[in-house]
């Protein structure tokens, strides 16, 4: 579906064209009336169309998936085969990162270091999948029931079609945390892109093709989320969505009433605390990072900033003048730190935060500032002061480069604050004394807490499971866990010696009794084992 004249936004991204976002779109599944129009932020232009698929559409590309995966027997193969595929894949991606890159601008209106950032994660989760995943999804021996006499193994066979719905502030990282696991577990995929963002999604479908995934296996679904979201919820075996808390909670019901598992990352109003024995200049680099990357439209964002009131001051300066420093700009270059945010329902959403803040009494420190010179929904990056603790800044998701900082008088003051949130999903913590740091972060309420780091090193660590508590979602990715959310455990006992029944001939009360007595015993040898082993360690380590 070509644009009537081509855009300066895919004028300005070399390797695009209206006819390369012709054909991606003709990868969609969807129908032709009332298609969407998809808008570069950058300029507020049409760049494209996509079909808008309808619920029958969507329960069409249901059961296509499901038929491909059978027909190509993509569940049956061995996992270290489906692992060369995303092995394959990952390769691809870095093939094709120049237009990737582009993509990602055009559709989002981030800055190209950011976009960069994002086309990284893709190989790196690639790499852990690859390396570790075939083990996860391979058969485990647990205890038996008897051992020597039973065996109990646990098989792990995918779950059928998961449907993913994925959100556009990282259309390609939070699309690929999804898809990607669940391919490797022998699932059939149906992705559903949020429909300011499908053409990354369509290109990502297209490079996994080309490394080798079977067609049919993984299809993309272009649709409005009113009508194509619940449609997909209703027909696929799990569901995975990333978006607001909101409707995480519409998900969730649907899914329970089709009794269905689900995994949903959701929103977050993230905690950063500043300890007093912080490397000052340190913390408020790591927090400019942690508060206004992707101009601050990330679940994992910063927006509430605790700061021992001894180094508030000092910390204040160094993060302000941290701030300056950012620039802004959405040219196809690297020139430029911060991005624009999605549209204009975005910016209002910033704009009224801050002058909620405002009329509260609130400190503009620096920002604060819609900047229409560099893009039509730029938004500067902003410091609050003096906020209110019912302020909209303080207690819901700003999801935009906005942030409060505020004194608290020491460490469990700071945890206090940090955990006064309905929201659970990502938390840092910044000091000298790291081992203190790690106690602090033990005690704040996130799925994810940082020590000295705001974001990288939690997400980054793709062996350990990342989600949220409360508010912010339920399941999780990476890991073990991030795989065996698309996986269905099934236990298999053995018993060597045939059923286990009462002898005819002695009483049934003398045979309880024994058990008890020999269950009992056990227990304390067990115990006795235990201790002596605690003795032992200490002996040695002593």
């Amino acid at each position: 579906m070509a644009t009537d004249t081509p855009p300066t936004a895919v004028a300005a991204a070399s390797t695009l064209s209206p006819e390369r976002l012709a054909a991606l779109a003709d990868g969609a599944v969807g129908g032709d009336d009332d298609p969407i129009d998809v808008t570069a932020p950058a300029t507020t232009e049409r760049v494209g169309r996509v079909p808008a698929a309808a619920a029958d559409d969507v329960a069409r590309a249901v059961e296509t998936v499901r038929e491909s995966s059978a027909g190509s027997a993509w569940a049956d193969r061995p996992a270290r085969e489906r692992a060369a595929v995303l092995d394959r894949f990952a390769d691809r991606v870095t093939e094709h990162r120049a237009e990737l890159l582009d993509l990602l601008q055009l559709e989002t209106g981030k800055s190209r270091r950011t976009a960069a950032e994002e086309i990284l994660e893709v190989p790196m989760a690639c790499q852990y999948l690859v390396g570790s995943g075939p083990a996860v999804v391979g058969d485990e021996r647990r205890g038996a029931a008897i051992p020597g006499l039973t065996t109990a193994t646990v098989t792990y066979d995918p779950v059928g079609v998961v449907g993913v719905i994925s959100p556009w502030n990282y259309p390609m990282t939070l699309a690929a945390a999804d898809v990607l696991p669940a391919l490797l577990a022998g699932n059939g995929v149906v992705l559903k892109p949020d429909e300011k963002t499908p053409y990354t999604a369509l290109a990502l479908a297209e490079l996994l093709e080309a490394a080798g995934l079977p067609e049919g296996v993984l299809t993309v679904v272009t649709g409005r989320g009113e009508t194509a979201g619940p449609a997909l919820v209703d027909h696929v075996d799990h569901v995975a969505f990333t978006g607001s808390t909101e409707t995480g909670r519409a998900v969730a019901a649907r899914a329970g009433q089709n009794l269905i598992d689900c995994s949903l990352e959701l929103g977050g109003n993230n905690p950063l605390v500043v300890l007093a024995d912080a490397d000052l200049e340190t913390a408020a680099r790591g927090a400019v990072q942690a508060c206004f990357s992707n101009a601050g439209q990330l679940c994992l964002s910063a927006e509430r900033l605790y700061v021992v009131e001894s180094v508030y001051d000092a910390f204040l300066e160094a993060f302000v003048r941290e701030t300056d420093r950012l620039t802004l700009g959405t040219a196809y270059d690297y020139d430029a730190d911060v991005g624009s945010l999605i549209d204009a329902a975005q910016l209002d959403r910033v704009r009224s935060h801050v002058d909620d803040a405002r009329d509260r009494g609130a400190t503009v420190e620096t920002g604060g500032r819609h900047r229409p010179d560099v893009a039509p929904h730029c938004f500067e990056p902003t410091v609050l002061t003096d906020v209110e603790s019912d302020a909209t800044v303080a207690c819901a998701e700003t999801f935009g480069p906005v942030v409060s900082v505020t004194p608290v008088a020491d460490a469990d003051a700071a945890v206090t604050a940090a955990n006064d949130s309905p929201y659970g999903l990502n938390a840092s913590v910044w000091c000298g004394d790291t081992a203190r740091g790690e106690a602090v972060a033990r005690r704040i309420d996130c799925g994810t807490v940082c020590v000295n780091d705001g974001i990288l090193s939690g997400w980054g660590a793709r062996d350990a499971p990342m989600g949220g508590v409360g508010d912010s979602g339920i399941g999780r990715r990476h890991g073990p866990e991030g795989i065996r959310r698309f996986l269905e455990p099934r236990t298999v006992s053995v018993s060597r010696v045939g059923p286990f029944v009462f002898p005819d001939r002695v009483p049934t009360g003398w045979i309880v009794a024994g058990s008890l007595a020999a269950a009992s015993g056990a227990r304390r040898v067990s115990g006795a084992v235990r201790r002596a082993t605690r003795r032992v360690k200490r002996t040695v380590s002593d």
